[in-house]
């Protein structure tokens, strides 16, 4: 068993308002940072989020490759999971 939360087979981990999505010893990851939130009832919910496709390599300063924001989590998940499949299938 993973000791990470992990959606779609690549892991999820949370550090505050940033979630890394993918494996970190892969060519690429997914950084997620939470913009805006708002609160529903007991809960913080995700309004805007920033999508980064960051490649792995400590030799460069700059290592986003692409990024954009959408509105809520699910729709930057579904970016995410798109663009780290295609930069780590070369599809």
């Amino acid at each position: 068993m993973s000791e990470f939360l992990t959606y779609k087979d690549k892991p999820m981990v949370r550090k505050g308002n940033t979630v890394y999505y993918g494996d970190m010893s892969e060519k690429y990851v997914v950084k997620l940072e939470v913009l805006t939130s708002h609160t529903e009832g007991e809960l913080e919910v995700a309004d805007k989020i920033k999508v980064m496709l960051i490649k792995n390599d400590s030799e460069k300063l700059d290592n986003i490759a692409k990024s954009t924001e959408k509105n809520g989590f699910a729709e930057a998940m579904q970016f995410a999971t798109i663009w780290l499949e295609k930069a780590l299938t070369g599809k």
